[in-house]
């Protein structure tokens, strides 16, 4: 058997292994109207998808202040609490891909933009707390694409760069796999197109994350990362 050219496999959350893009989009549309910040379009709200509430917030509302974010976060925790959270379900096969490569002897890991207590509810609900062997939230780390949730993640396992790859579905999870010096899979089931994702270079680019396995099988899986750009 050909030796596996990663030890470590971080996975994104949102967009990657749970089809919850929809759900995230409509409660922000819903928050948007009750604070009467207008009537947000989806493609603008998904092109945010994966940086934090923060960093998403300060792109879609022009001017948003310390004032304006604590509205908008405790009105977003409503709405997600009583309507939207357990709507999301993982995409079909992620389960079992995960058990298996599990098997297969891979570290496992995820690097998200959701908070601390979204990610653990969801691990909760869908059984696969277990299955991770390391998590980083936007609680603990500086949202991406800034490389620190991964870097941490490195440190944690004691896996180096060039052993590990992130897979991910937006340009922000491809750009801080880059500046974290790790190889990057790209994956077109989420808030980023093929063509946007092409563009950082990923070692591939998978259709669904449930391909994942059978492309780590192939030869193509030993390409090596693009040069790393300064973190920001």
């Amino acid at each position: 058997m050909r030796p596996a050219p990663y030890d470590l496999l971080v996975f994104d959350w949102d967009g990657t292994l749970m089809d919850s893009l929809a759900t995230i989009v409509a409660c922000s549309r819903a928050v948007m109207r009750e604070l009467e910040l207008g009537d947000l379009l989806e493609p603008d709200i998904r092109r945010t998808i994966g940086l934090g509430l923060r960093e998403s917030m300060e792109l879609l509302v022009p001017g948003c202040d310390d004032a304006l974010y604590a509205r908008i976060l405790q009105s977003y925790r409503k709405h997600w609490l009583a309507s939207y959270r357990d709507e999301p379900v993982l995409f079909e096969g992620v389960a079992g891909m995960l058990r298996e490569l599990a098997g297969d002897g891979y570290l496992l890991a995820v690097a998200t933009g959701k908070g601390r207590r979204g990610l653990d509810h969801d691990l909760a609900q869908t059984c696969l707390t277990g299955v991770f062997h390391a998590t980083r939230t936007v609680d603990e780390a500086f949202s991406k694409p800034h490389p620190k949730m991964l870097l941490d993640i490195l440190d944690e396992l004691g896996v180096k760069p060039g052993r590990a790859v992130m897979i991910g579905d937006t340009v922000y999870d491809l750009e801080m796999a880059r500046s974290a010096g790790t190889a990057a899979v790209g994956v077109c089931s989420g808030s980023h197109c093929r063509e946007d994702l092409e563009r950082l270079q990923p070692v591939a680019c998978l259709e669904t994350v449930v391909q994942l396995r059978e492309w780590l099988g192939s030869p193509t899986a030993s390409a090596s990362p693009p040069a790393t750009s300064p973190a920001p």
